[in-house]
């Protein structure tokens, strides 16, 4: 199981598909299941919660059959990781984190653009910004804005290879 975490507009999504396709893996993604839900436009804590709580379901799902999972999520709260951190361990999973980042103004040029799925704005950005809790897994952080995409893969491959 491969986590990608990060702030809105900072490439979870494309990096999340890109290694999905290279691993053979399923890609799960909040703004799709907030899509399939029909609850876009709701950010409320019970909607975020709801949200959170079906990915994990099919995280556990998918794991239980021995396939690959990259799920991609904002994770801005310590106690979001943790759901999956224990679902990992309960299952005898590994589970491995990556976190994007990228400089507030590649972030701003990016959210001001209409993106497939994502709603998340510029303004989303800061109040999530000012949420957001430090990673205390180990894991891989990525700048989205100075790395290609075919990039960012490989490193997240030569990642996920070293903590095999």
């Amino acid at each position: 199981m491969v986590l990608i975490t990060g702030l809105p507009g900072t490439g979870k999504s494309t990096l999340a598909a890109a290694l999905a396709a290279e691993l053979n893996a399923h890609h799960l993604n909040t703004d799709r299941i907030r899509e399939e839900l029909n609850l876009k436009g709701k950010y409320d804590a019970r909607t975020k919660k709801r949200i959170y709580e079906v990915m994990l379901q099919r995280t556990e799902e998918l794991l239980k059959t021995e396939q690959n999972v990259i799920v991609d999520g904002t994770f801005y709260q310590q106690k979001l990781r943790n759901r999956f951190q224990r679902l990992a361990n309960r299952l005898g999973k590994d589970i491995r984190w990556i976190e994007l980042r990228a400089n507030e103004s590649t972030i701003r040029e990016r959210v001001n653009k209409k993106r497939q799925y994502s709603e998340a704005d510029f303004e989303v950005y800061k109040k999530i910004k000012g949420l957001y809790e430090p990673l205390e897994q180990a894991h891989l952080v990525l700048w989205s804005d100075e790395l290609s995409v075919e990039e960012m893969t490989k490193r997240a491959k030569d990642f996920l290879m070293l903590m095999a």
